[in-house]
């Protein structure tokens, strides 16, 4: 759509236009921004590589994650509810809290399939979605979707209709992604995620398939190898603007707004990212010679690493991370709450762990 295109919300608009925009893209305030987006993604790739275990924190990161971007959907539950829910045996009855675990789940099948298959397509498209929905839906096949403002019910946007019109512009926006260009990985990323947002092409789950995508581009492109960049946090605090910046692409074709979010977006998440990783990394230093002086019996850096690879622990766990038999292990986390370092729970019929120090951590803003 070019800038002289008025766009009547009335009308089914199936006309959003192919991949790559006309407009300019790479003027200079956009470059001049992504270097330091660039540069704050590479420090937290960095950051995740020196540590110890670098695949330690990120459980933890992609449920907050989850948590986040769920949210934005209105689909709301705790991050102490989603914890115990992702290492509780006890049955899930919270609906809000299985939709946040299927959008774990999501991502998770998505970085598999791309360190099997870099690439990103429709049928990983549809599969992302299917299991966010915990369904066998796939491309819109009936015409009516509209997008609406909540808050006055006024029609916002129609996205396109007619599923062999949105599988072509899928096809377009498969064919944008692994083209070989010159075009930034940050810029090509801002882009992506209007067009995918902009095609919307499932009933519902566009807007979590979608920020999965982000966090897939950015693993396949090898600018982050672990999606362990919080994102959604981000919009969630920018919501308004989030929205206004994508109807500003639709309606008066200005890319530069939007790619210019987007990049702060990636800036900020991945400057707070690299700073919760430091604060859990000093945490778990500290308690680790506290534990050492106290326990010294009991300590081992394995155990460190059970109990910060997700805020509540089990006697399952350590004993599969091979810490010791049931008895042992259990023996082990009645001593760690003896001394003040963990407090138990009971939920159903097991006893869960919690590691409440690092549970201040991850809650902080």
């Amino acid at each position: 759509m070019n800038s002289k295109t008025i766009y009547n919300p009335e009308v089914p608009y199936n006309s959003l236009p192919p991949l790559p925009p006309l407009a300019e893209i790479e003027n200079k305030v956009i470059l001049k921004k992504t270097i330091s987006a660039s540069r704050a993604l590479s420090e937290l790739k960095g950051a995740i590589t020196n540590l110890p275990n670098p695949t330690l924190f990120i459980d933890t990161i992609n449920l907050q994650e989850a948590q986040a971007s769920s949210a934005i959907e209105n689909i709301i539950t705790t991050q102490d509810e989603l914890f115990k829910a992702s290492i509780a045996d006890k049955k899930n009855d919270n609906p809000a809290t299985k939709e946040v675990m299927h959008y774990k789940d999501a991502l998770w099948y998505g970085v598999e399939q791309i360190e099997k298959r870099p690439i990103l397509n429709t049928n990983l498209f549809i599969a992302l979605a299917q299991i966010i929905k915990e369904n066998q839906s796939s491309i819109r096949n009936a015409p009516g979707t509209q997008l609406k403002n909540p808050a006055t019910n006024t029609v916002v946007y129609t996205p396109p209709e007619g599923e062999n019109v949105i599988r072509e512009k899928l096809k377009n926006l498969e064919d944008f992604i692994h083209a070989e260009d010159n075009i930034d990985p940050l810029v090509k990323m801002a882009i992506i995620h209007y067009q995918f947002e902009a095609i919307h092409p499932f009933f519902d789950g566009n807007g979590r398939t979608g920020r999965i995508i982000l966090l897939l581009y950015l693993k396949m492109t090898h600018l982050l190898e672990l999606p362990a960049l919080f994102l959604s946090s981000y919009i969630i605090q920018h919501k308004a603007e989030y929205y206004i910046n994508l109807r500003k692409v639709t309606e008066e074709d200005n890319w530069q707004d939007w790619i210019i979010f987007m990049l702060d977006m990636v800036e900020q998440t991945a400057l707070k990212g690299r700073e919760q990783i430091a604060k859990i990394e000093e945490l778990m230093n500290h308690m680790a010679t506290e534990i050492q002086n106290k326990l010294p019996k009991i300590y081992s850096k394995d155990l460190m690493e059970e109990l910060f690879r997700l805020p509540y622990t089990k006697r399952n766990q350590l004993e599969k991370a091979g810490l010791g038999n049931l008895k042992t292990v259990g023996n082990y986390l009645k001593e760690l709450e003896k001394m003040g370092f963990l407090k138990s729970e009971q939920v159903g019929k097991e006893k869960l762990y919690l590691n409440f120090r690092l549970l201040e951590v991850l809650k902080e803003k």
